[in-house]
């Protein structure tokens, strides 16, 4: 992992689902993340297809990912397949939501 790659992993981590109050990267909504030159790549998904919160979250992605030093350009796609499930959450978010 490069080291704008870590530094834009720690600020996606900034990034709360409001509904789980809980960061995107351990729920596991982040599917990919690919940085070329100085433009990162984001896919990403929602715990449902109808999550209310779809553009509060993805503007989190986009405002947090431009803020990293390195970056000068950030695509965010938001994708259904393969749906999001909690197998996809960190231990540490299983834990906090009683999983």
């Amino acid at each position: 992992m490069s080291a704008v790659e870590a530094r834009l992993e720690e600020a996606l981590k900034e990034v709360l689902d409001p509904e789980l109050g809980y960061n995107i990267v351990d729920l596991g909504l982040i599917y990919d993340v690919v940085v070329e030159d100085s433009r990162a790549t984001i896919t990403m998904t929602m715990t449902t297809p109808g999550c209310p919160a779809v553009e509060m979250i993805r503007n989190g992605v986009v405002e947090r990912a431009s803020a990293v030093s390195g970056l000068t350009d950030v695509a965010v796609n938001v994708v259904w397949d393969p749906p999001w499930n909690a197998d996809r959450m960190s231990e540490a978010a299983k834990a906090h939501l009683g999983f």
